[in-house]
């Protein structure tokens, strides 16, 4: 099938921030008291809004995060991002290669979206089309940032096609009645493939996917 709309994700897609986001939460967990590490919070916890990896620390420990706890991930966080953040390898390259309209639909706040695609120099590429879970009443796994998105954009959910590189967003995308491309640069490919994706590892793979010469 033609698609008509591709839907990127931020996170472990365009931007090379899951590492470096991963170590701060799994840190900033630990000065808390949580005994949550960084193979933890890839594990369970990525592709997730902050508020719900709160939710789960919450769960599994009994007791709360600490007030201004999320201020405190998202300061550390934005440092780094100014400080590290590097594109994911081939992405500019692809995203030119592909002549179809776009937009990004990420778990994180719209301004941490702002920062990153800025930062990378991807922002020209997408404009003001990038749209954040904040926008909407639940976050991924459930499917209304996609339906967002596809609803911003313009077009109906069987017309869209979602990159994504974790299994929560993948489970999401396919919720929303969309198709999906699983990149495993995060180190899921068996999970992106057990949610219906179809996996790549390579970005420059990826125009030919689509129908496009790279």
């Amino acid at each position: 099938m033609a698609y008509e709309l591709v839907i990127f994700d931020c996170d472990g897609v365009l931007v090379d921030s899951e590492p470096l986001a991963n170590r701060i939460l799994s840190e900033c967990f630990q000065a808390a008291g949580f005994p949550i590490t960084y193979d933890i919070c890839v594990a369970e916890m990525i592709g997730l809004p902050l508020p719900h990896c709160f939710e789960l620390a919450e769960e599994w420990h009994g007791r709360a995060v600490p007030e201004g706890f999320f201020d405190i991930v998202q300061s550390r966080t934005y440092q780094a991002i100014r400080n590290e953040l590097q594109p994911v390898p081939g992405t500019r390259q692809a995203i030119e290669a592909i002549a179809l309209p776009r937009c990004v639909a990420s778990s994180s706040e719209r301004d941490k979206i702002t920062l990153s695609l800025t930062q990378t120099g991807l922002l020209p590429l997408f404009g003001e089309k990038y749209y954040s879970a904040q926008q909407v009443a639940r976050g991924k796994p459930f499917p209304d940032l996609f339906l967002f998105a596809a609803e911003q954009m313009g077009f109906a959910p069987s017309e869209c096609i979602v990159i994504k590189d974790s299994f929560h967003g993948a489970r999401a995308a396919t919720a929303a009645g969309m198709a999906v491309l699983g990149y495993a640069g995060s180190g899921f490919a068996q999970q992106l493939a057990d949610e219906g994706a179809m996996v790549f590892d390579d970005m420059a793979a990826l125009p030919g996917m689509l129908g496009f010469e790279s």
